[in-house]
């Protein structure tokens, strides 16, 4: 098709809002590229430069010449938010297809087989999808004119952010002729991620690469070991910066934590994660600098576009260099200079070990599960599974993700259950997983020399992305690195005063508890009242004097008393507990009842051992998944009624985990006539906290 270059322009200056706007350098080219078809195109660019503009006015002048729609494959839904924004400004009709919005799905069927939608934007997951590949894909593939993929490091096995329905990509590119339109975009695609994503996406496969050198970013690594000296960092700093900015965290805990500590110190500062509900409303408040920062985990990544955006920080140091690069790359966009300051602690090491090591299913997960379908001659599902086999909803879900998406299968779904296939894992996976696992332990090393870095920054970030370094100038002052000794004991006060709920379950597991006798719904005055945890296991504030504790010294110090009954104070569960009992142990007798024991006489109440275990079962931490723990447990406690008290009780344990230890043993204090149940613990445990 004919490339018009002033309808190009024009489409330009109407997206961005500028009327003497101009093509950066490589936008145009990329664009007559696309729409004269001449091969399928890679633009590896750095954050900032535009590769949504090459897309949708291409995608524009394709279709005022009569081509049918794009489909455009983006990671994350923040990303198609402003995605769509964006098209919208230049008159692209653009629509998205996901989970969040299925109220829209047959109005947005309509308008495809209608002709209106210019471009439709899914998750890669969405290909997966059986209703989708039915009802939308199926019928609009034979007009589709092109395929976008964004952020397409993600299709790589060398990639940063590897994504393992983006191998679908690979599939479907695969099917596509040999002329059909398609365009790649990343900033994050060193020579190996290059030259994996040409084996996938073809061999005539134009790279159309650009500097990515940031020269408006001011980049700082500052080593503070403690949580506390962070947070100190962070309370003294962020309120003095100008303008605004986002704050990373690796996890959704450490993001709700840094966020009220912040919030406690008077900034205007909300969390960000997975698990927040209004993540549009809170994005649209950045951008109109409602507030100083989102503190936010990965949730808000790939594609947010905020071109003042004044300053990154992070709270730990992400997994890889190219990770950070595509973080810290946020910042800086169209303001002639912006921080990106990265505060590295000791925690860090072990959580990115965790996503490294959890990142695939080890051998033997793979074959429990494959072993559980063989024996079951009409499949599983997720939930029966968990009875079959003693891994975590999560491990088992991980496997079934992977081992689903190879060629061929080894398992596909049939209605809501699991089934195997004529199909036996390829050794191929087992190989793909090593590689990737040893890639992410070099990056891993890579990104703590960057930390250790005094100067020169930048120019390390551009070389591990395989780019030429050139001018770096930042432009700002280091920001001071030592934190304030006065907020640092603030700090730690508040980590010490931060304490978790312990949401009582309202069901028994799947087929019920059949020692017990009871299973479905646990009846209201049966159940246990939300109770509470001093911390999360090893954490800043008293998880290691609690591992300390449980493993080194053998005693639960006092001074873990005095807060976990100051805890309790705070808390004033009502109606006021009368009693105190505790959880039994037939391996460690007294730990947990001494603590409980000492904790009583802190709070003036009587103590009484009324429940006992009956037998010795495995260890509650050996069961990986709910419905293992609850079994485990069905018949394994007892009361002793004649010591019971009709008040209601403080029931203590050292660790909570699945919370099955806790139901069953308030259950059946309830069922005795005790009062209501309060759950104690000194701990929750498990990365999933």
């Amino acid at each position: 098709m004919a490339y018009d270059a002033g309808r190009s322009l024009e489409l330009l200056r109407l997206g961005c809002s500028i009327p003497k706007a101009i093509f950066r350098e490589g936008q145009e080219e990329a664009i007559r590229h696309i729409v004269e078809g001449r091969s399928r195109l890679l633009v590896v660019q750095k954050t900032g430069w535009g590769k949504s503009f090459v897309y949708f006015i291409a995608t524009k002048l394709l279709r005022e010449q009569g081509a049918g729609p794009a489909l455009l494959i983006s990671p994350l839904l923040a990303l198609m938010r402003n995605q769509i924004e964006a098209a919208t400004r230049m008159g692209v009709r653009a629509a998205t297809i996901h989970s969040d919005n299925q109220e829209d799905w047959d109005e947005i069927e309509g308008q495809l087989r209608r002709g209106e939608v210019d471009i439709l934007l899914i998750s890669p997951e969405r290909l997966d999808n059986e209703r989708f590949q039915t009802n939308v894909l199926s019928r609009i593939a034979p007009r589709v004119s092109l395929l976008v993929v964004d952020e397409a490091h993600c299709i790589s096995d060398w990639g940063h952010d590897f994504r393992p329905h983006y191998r679908l990509i690979e599939r479907t590119a695969g099917t596509l002729p040999a002329n059909m339109r398609l365009l790649a975009t990343t900033a994050t695609a060193n020579n190996r991620v290059m030259e994996d994503l040409r084996s996938v996406l073809g061999p005539n496969l134009e790279v159309l690469r650009g500097d990515l050198a940031r020269t408006s970013l001011t980049l700082q690594t500052i080593r503070l070991h403690t949580q506390a000296e962070r947070l100190a960092w962070l309370a003294e700093h962020v309120r003095r910066l100008p303008g605004t900015g986002i704050i990373y965290a690796l996890t959704v805990r450490d993001a709700n934590q840094v966020a009220d500590w912040l919030k406690a110190r008077g900034q205007n500062v909300e969390a960000y994660t997975s698990e927040t509900a209004a993540r549009e409303e809170l994005e649209r408040a950045l951008i109109q600098n409602q507030v100083k920062a989102l503190v936010a985990t990965t949730a808000l990544g790939m594609g947010f576009d905020k071109p003042d955006l004044a300053f990154v920080i992070h709270y730990q140091a992400p997994g890889s260099v190219v990770a950070y690069y595509q973080q810290v790359g946020r910042a800086g966009r169209a303001i002639p200079s912006a921080y990106g300051v990265l505060l590295s602690g000791d925690e860090e090491r072990e959580i990115t070990d965790y996503f490294i090591q959890s990142a695939f299913p080890t051998r033997e997960e793979a074959a429990s599960v494959l072993e559980a379908l063989e024996a079951s001659a009409s499949g599983l599902s997720v939930p029966e599974m968990l009875g079959k086999v003693n891994l975590s909803q999560g491990r088992i879900q991980k496997t079934i993700d992977l081992l689903k998406l190879e060629s061929p299968p080894p398992i596909v779904k049939q209605g809501t259950k699991w089934q195997l296939t004529a199909a036996r894992l390829n050794e191929a996976f087992w190989t793909r997983a090593e590689r990737l696992t040893e890639l992410r332990r070099i990056e891993q090393g890579q990104m703590q020399q960057y930390v250790a870095l005094q100067s020169g920054h930048m120019d390390f970030l551009i070389r591990a992305l395989d780019g030429n370094p050139g001018e770096q100038s930042g432009g700002l002052s280091n920001l001071p690195s030592a934190p304030d000794p006065a907020l640092v004991r603030e700090a730690v006060r508040f980590l010490k005063r931060v304490d978790f709920v312990i949401e009582p379950r309202t069901r028994w597991p799947t087929g019920g508890m059949p020692r017990y006798g009871v299973k479905g719904v646990v009846p209201e005055d049966e159940r246990n009242e939300p109770g509470r945890a001093l911390c999360i296991w090893g954490d800043a504030g008293w998880g290691a004097a609690v591992r300390d504790g449980k493993y080194h010294t053998g005693r639960f110090s006092d001074e873990l008393v005095t807060a976990c009954a100051e805890m309790i104070r705070n808390w004033n569960p009502q109606p006021a507990p009368a009693w105190v009992t505790c959880v039994p142990s037939l391996r460690h007798t007294m730990l947990v009842k001494d603590f409980a024991e000492r904790l009583a006489n802190t709070l003036g109440l009587e103590f009484a051992m009324v429940l006992r275990k009956t037998d010795e079962r495995a260890e509650q931490k050996s069961m990986a998944n709910s419905t293992q723990q609850a079994r485990n447990l069905d018949g394994a406690l007892e009361v002793s009624v004649e010591h019971l008290s009709p008040g209601g009780v403080l029931l203590v344990d050292d660790l909570v985990d699945s919370r099955w230890t806790m139901t069953v043993a308030g259950w059946l204090l309830r069922r005795h006539g005790c009062g209501p149940v309060f759950p104690t613990a000194l701990s929750y445990a498990g990365h999933d906290q």
